[in-house]
């Protein structure tokens, strides 16, 4: 059956009726694709309410309680309107006979990545377990987002706030000393004309400054290939970002491969499927050829990481021990925890980097402010005096 993501980037009709679905079902799956095509894009939950709701249903599943009444017992109560539809639907479904994986992708609201390990866990019949994994994951990936939003998000308002109080005592507050020293005749010199001079130039072109930045900023936000590109300049000029992100999307596959193939898919698959979470990537479509050179043409699997992909010799050599010791599953864990507590390590590192750039540019920006607006009244205040007299 045609997926409901695919539906909505191809653009393609509806799938046939599914055997022993019911024509309520059908006519909201009808509905729901109709409404794709159409050019509404259905969001994703986010990885917080992702993390809740897989927590809570592996909970039941463990407890013995099958998916479709786990799915009605969760949905008792939970304030999200989206999830309790969403949920609804995907239980409607699984009464009519649908395979659980197939009923979250017909909502459209999960991720491939996400829908392969329910298929996994399914097919293993271990879905309580692949609901606790992907709880676990999606937590980690969403600890690491927090640190890495409050290392750059903080540090980017207090900058831009403190260049608005710049930018608003050189249009607004030096204009009106240099005013009062031009009412005296104070003629300004040294370092009171180049303040002046500074004011002037800024007057004539902070409004270019900011729409060029907010140009830039809807640029970078809108465009992958953009963003990709500062990114990989960046990554090419600083080593602890390059470090720090290498780690990150090293850390987000390959948990997710490990993830997978311990459910039952098997490497080739696992390997395609979490080329999904590092999508807009290098490492996207690395990953993709190296499951495809594996599968087809017989090369080990850490030749094929090492030839086709940009990965750490680290990971090529621990896939290669694990391939002599029938052990994949147990380097991959190593390699998860290896690369957890290096992604920690350089967040930390980041962090600080970034916080002490801050301070440097909050000092700056202060001292430009004082320097603006109270040096040129010190300055010129013996002259000032002089001409009263």
């Amino acid at each position: 059956m045609t997926s409901a993501t695919a539906t909505a980037k191809a653009g393609a009709s509806a799938p046939p009726p599914v055997p022993g679905a019911n024509p309520a079902n059908d006519k909201r799956t009808q509905k729901f694709l109709d409404r794709l095509n159409s050019g509404n894009k259905v969001k994703e939950f986010s990885k917080k309410e992702l993390v809740d709701m897989f927590r809570g249903v592996g909970s039941m599943l463990r407890a013995q309680i099958n998916t479709a009444d786990s799915l009605k017992y969760y949905t008792h109560g939970l304030p999200n309107k989206a999830m309790v539809d969403a949920l609804t639907a995907i239980r409607e479904d699984i009464n009519s006979g649908i395979n659980v994986h197939e009923a979250f992708r017909r909502t459209g609201r999960f991720s491939e990545t996400i829908i392969g390990l329910i298929q996994a866990g399914s097919d293993a019949g271990q879905l309580h377990q692949a609901f606790q994994s992907l709880s676990e994951r999606l937590k980690t990936e969403l600890h690491f987002q927090k640190q890495l939003k409050k290392a750059t998000v903080t540090p980017g308002v207090i900058i831009s706030v403190l260049l608005g109080a710049f930018i608003t005592s050189q249009v607004k507050i030096v204009p009106q000393v240099e005013e009062m020293l031009d009412g005296v005749g104070a003629k300004p010199d040294g370092m009171t004309a180049i303040s002046f001079k500074i004011s002037h130039f800024t007057q004539a072109t902070w409004p270019i400054f900011i729409v060029a930045i907010i140009a830039i900023a809807i640029t970078i936000g809108s465009s992958p290939k953009v963003r990709n590109l500062i990114l990989g300049f960046a990554m090419s000029k600083w080593r602890l970002l390059r470090l720090l992100i290498m780690s990150t999307r090293q850390l987000t596959f390959i948990a997710t491969i490990r993830l997978l193939h311990s459910n039952g898919i098997n490497l080739a698959k696992s390997i395609r499927v979490s080329a999904n979470s590092v999508r807009n990537t290098p490492f996207y479509q690395e990953l993709r050829d190296a499951a495809d050179k594996y599968e087809h043409s017989g090369v080990p699997l850490s030749t094929a990481f090492a030839k086709y992909t940009s990965v750490d010799s680290q990971v090529t050599h621990m896939l290669a021990i694990g391939e002599k010791s029938a052990s994949i599953d147990n380097q991959l864990e190593m390699l998860c925890e290896m690369y957890e507590e290096d992604a920690e390590n350089h967040m930390q590192t980041f962090s600080a980097a970034i916080g002490f750039i801050v301070l440097l540019i909050a000092v700056l920006l202060i001292a430009a402010v004082f320097i603006g607006t109270f040096l040129p009244i010190f300055l010129m205040g013996p002259k000032m005096m002089n001409s009263a007299m």
